[in-house]
């Protein structure tokens, strides 16, 4: 009776978060109509990029020459890159390229403090009006920083997230489905939270923010800590949800882009789903006593989400126990293999290069449970980690979320 109880509790929770992502968030897109991504004209405030630097080697020149060539007027705009001592040439490569553009400033600290605390210091120094963070394997379209900007149509709007886009699509199976994973994460489920403007996780990725607002929250974020040890994943989704606690309002532009690299090998996406299970566990957790306060809509989308966190895996080793784990693949294979072929609709249009098969997220429906039943007992038992997890392990670095 109470496996039986525990199997419905799962499915249930599956259903509303489902409800939430996709239905009700594609309706409320079309109830909101020409709202839905409402953008200023003319909006021009001077702005900071900031870029964490750790042991990135030749890939920061790329991302350096792509802010530095962004379609913004250049008397508004600094760009600030700072390495936190890398162990490779990432400095001097980050220097070859300041030689060359004067409004490029490289920095190195004296002790690895990490991606947050480096921020921190800019924007303490910075007198800019916004603050664009960029993650030190990205490279930005030339129109992104521009978009971004036409996103700040209030005073409330606090923050604003581009889409991150996968770099590196077609070097095998594993990166062709992450490359529709991170299409939906920004195209389809997080139509809710766009749509109530409380977007619950902007990615470090790219992502603009009042400068104000960081300077307001500075203390909070200065002193995170689990158990007395500080942590460092999840420093993304922290942020986002703290300007969110402050009453602000946080949204994404679509039309801002930038593409980051995804791991290319098993471990290394393990590893990036530890990390980001762990940020989630815990976030999901702390938010649990404000967020009931948004709307009604929202709050069921969250404490659902949070549940099925930690429901799922349950559901995963009773279904091994009781011989049905098949038969849980074999739902999750006709789900996925259908948004596999609503996201080839969708973006059948595209180059080739920047789109794959729909075919590609079948995948999904093996690792999905995997992950979930490997990655959350793990999560749990190692929240006060300060480790990076995919920094150091061969694969590109990976921020995002």
């Amino acid at each position: 009776m109470a496996t039986h109880t525990l199997w419905v509790l799962v499915h249930f929770f599956a259903v509303v978060v489902f409800v939430n992502r996709y239905i009700g968030g594609m309706l409320l897109r079309v109830i909101r109509g020409s709202k839905w991504d409402e953008t200023v004209e003319g909006y021009e405030p001077t702005v900071t990029v900031v870029i964490p630097l750790y042991n990135e080697g030749a890939a920061i020149h790329d991302t350096l020459e792509s802010v530095l060539a962004s379609d913004y007027p250049a008397d508004k705009l600094r760009v600030v890159c700072v390495d936190d001592c890398s162990t490779d040439d990432s400095y001097e490569r980050a220097c070859d390229v300041a030689r060359r553009d004067p409004r490029l400033t490289v920095r190195r600290n004296a002790a690895n403090i990490g991606k947050r605390l480096s921020i921190n210091q800019v924007v303490r120094d910075s007198a800019s009006e916004i603050i664009v963070s960029v993650d030190s394997d990205v490279i930005i379209d030339r129109n992104a920083l521009r978009e971004l900007m036409r996103r700040f149509t209030s005073p409330r709007i606090a923050a604003v997230g581009g889409w991150v886009d996968v770099r590196n699509k077609h070097d095998n199976w594993l990166t062709r489905m992450q490359t529709i994973r991170y299409w939906y994460a920004y195209y389809v489920m997080r139509n809710i939270e766009v749509g109530f403007r409380r977007v619950m996780c902007l990615s470090g990725c790219l992502t603009a923010y009042r400068r104000a607002v960081l300077v307001e929250l500075e203390p909070v974020l200065e002193s995170r800590s689990l158990l007395g040890q500080p942590i460092k994943y999840g420093e993304d989704r922290f942020l986002t949800r703290q300007i969110i606690k402050a009453g602000h309002l946080t949204t994404v532009a679509l039309s801002a882009r930038c593409q980051t690299f995804v791991p290319t090998t098993l471990r290394g996406y393990l590893s990036q789903q530890l990390r980001w299970r762990r940020s989630n566990i815990i976030d999901y957790s702390a938010g649990v006593g404000h967020v009931w306060k948004l709307n009604p809509l929202l709050a069921i989308h969250y404490f659902s989400m949070a549940t099925v966190i930690l429901v799922y895996p349950i559901g995963i080793y009773w279904a091994l126990l009781t011989g049905k784990f098949y038969e849980a693949v074999a739902l999750h294979l006709s789900i996925l293999a259908f948004f596999g072929f609503y996201y080839r609709v969708r973006t059948r249009s595209w180059p080739r290069e920047q789109r794959v098969g729909g075919l590609a997220y079948i995948p999904q429906s093996i690792v999905m449970p995997i992950t979930n039943a490997l990655m959350t007992p793990l999560a749990l038992f190692t929240l006060d980690s300060s480790s990076w997890e995919t920094r150091g392990s061969g694969e590109p670095a990976q921020q995002a979320r």
